[in-house]
């Protein structure tokens, strides 16, 4: 397991509490791991696709 701190946006922040005193995660870092485990998932094929044009791009171009 990784440590990770960042900075959040207080209203961000005040939203992700709202939802622990809702009941609907135990803890803060559930909360975050949640997050962005979802938007790696969601965000995913949107990597993988520019990885690819970019690759593609590269062949056919290169960079010199």
């Amino acid at each position: 397991m990784k440590t990770v701190q960042a900075e959040v946006p207080e209203a961000l922040y005040n939203k992700a509490v709202a939802l622990l005193n809702e009941g609907w995660r135990r803890d803060e870092k559930d909360v975050f791991l949640e997050a962005i485990r979802r938007f790696l998932d969601t965000h995913q094929s949107e990597l993988m696709e520019k990885n690819i044009r970019e690759d593609v791009e590269w062949g056919l171009h290169g960079d010199d």
